[in-house]
């Protein structure tokens, strides 16, 4: 990987992380008057990061839609029957992730779980990932041949190693084998 791309790469790691912990705050700030719309606080951290020259225009659009995505896709897992503990839907042990960001992502994604349950059943189909996108912590798995990939924090979603596809779909430990 060229030094151009890695520099580019983790610009949007690390305009991510800010944009995750700019949701948090705004989220806590909220609490006591009304609680947000997830997009509300979405946009508020989306439009801190352009106001302050970390991302143009747009990237934040971009990150925003990863983060959306990500949170309420934890929210529908937090949500879930099924659900056990937020460390099984990363699959890792939590000391694995730095403490900050995992105490970031479950309050955020905790408050979220209020307002997912709301469209939920406007959810369609199966939330993808995709090769180029910034994805948070936790295990995607390859729609084509089901290899997974691991992540430990946020990072750029490579293509499949074993089949080199492009599209990838959150698991859980109760689906892998």
């Amino acid at each position: 990987m060229n030094e151009q791309k890695r520099n580019d790469d983790e610009k949007l790691v690390h305009g991510y992380e800010r944009m995750l912990e700019r949701v948090k705050d705004f989220m806590e700030k909220a609490v006591e008057e009304e609680a947000p719309r997830l997009r509300q606080a979405i946009e508020h951290a989306r439009d801190k990061a352009v106001e302050l020259g970390e991302l143009t225009r747009e990237e934040a659009e971009k990150l925003a839609e990863y983060l959306r995505r990500d949170i309420e896709d934890a929210a529908a897992y937090l949500s879930s029957e099924q659900a056990q503990e937020l460390k099984e839907w990363l699959r890792f042990d939590i000391k694995l992730i730095e403490e900050r960001l995992a105490d970031m992502f479950l309050s955020v994604a905790d408050k979220a779980t209020v307002e997912f349950l709301k469209f939920r059943e406007q959810l369609q189909s199966t939330v993808r990932y995709h090769t180029g996108e910034i994805t948070g912590p936790g295990t995607l798995e390859c729609v084509s041949c089901g290899e997974h990939l691991h992540f430990h924090r946020p990072s750029r979603i490579p293509p499949c190693p074993k089949c080199h596809y492009t599209i990838f779909k959150r698991v859980a430990d109760e689906e892998e084998s």
